[in-house]
C-alpha cells in the first residue's frame, strides 16, 4: 500500500456544486473541487496529487506541514488539537483508512487536506500513477 496526498483550497460555497464532485459527472475529472467520497480522489488526474508516500509516517508529516501552512487562517482556530489529528492519522493510515481534514478559513474559504490509501478498499479506482 501507498498513499496519495491531495489539497484543495477555495471558496467554501463552491463545495455545493455536488455534480462536479461525483465521478459519474463528465465535469468531475476537470473540476478542482474535492470529491464527495475521499477515495474518489483516485479518479482525478494524477496532476492533482500533491505528493505520494510509501511510509505512513511520511504521509503524517505532510499533513502536519500542510496544516501548519493554513493554521493561522482557520476561522475557528485549532478546534481539534493537531497532536490529536496526527495521532489519529498514525493509527488509521496503516490500517487502510483514508484521512481527510476539512476546515473553514477566514473570508469564506475552505481547505481540504487528504491522504488517500492506494489501493483503496472503498472504491475500485486504479492507482492514478499507473
Amino acid at each position: 500500500m501507498h498513499w496519495h496526498a491531495y489539497r484543495w483550497t477555495g471558496n467554501g460555497a463552491d463545495r455545493g456544486n455536488e455534480g462536479e464532485r461525483r465521478p459519474s459527472s463528465p465535469d468531475f475529472p476537470g473540476s478542482h473541487l474535492p470529491p464527495m467520497r475521499t477515495g474518489d480522489w483516485l479518479a482525478k488526474p494524477a496532476s492533482r496529487i500533491a505528493d505520494t508516500f510509501h511510509g505512513a509516517e511520511d504521509a503524517v508529516g505532510w499533513l502536519a506541514g500542510e496544516y501548519g501552512k493554513v493554521g493561522a487562517a482557520l476561522l475557528c482556530g485549532d478546534r481539534i488539537p493537531l497532536e490529536d489529528r496526527l495521532a489519529d492519522a498514525r493509527d488509521l493510515l496503516p490500517r487502510g483508512v483514508d484521512v481527510q481534514w476539512g476546515e473553514w478559513m477566514q473570508g469564506g474559504r475552505f481547505v481540504t487536506l487528504g491522504v488517500i490509501c492506494c489501493p483503496n478498499r472503498h472504491v475500485p479506482h486504479p492507482c492514478p500513477l499507473r
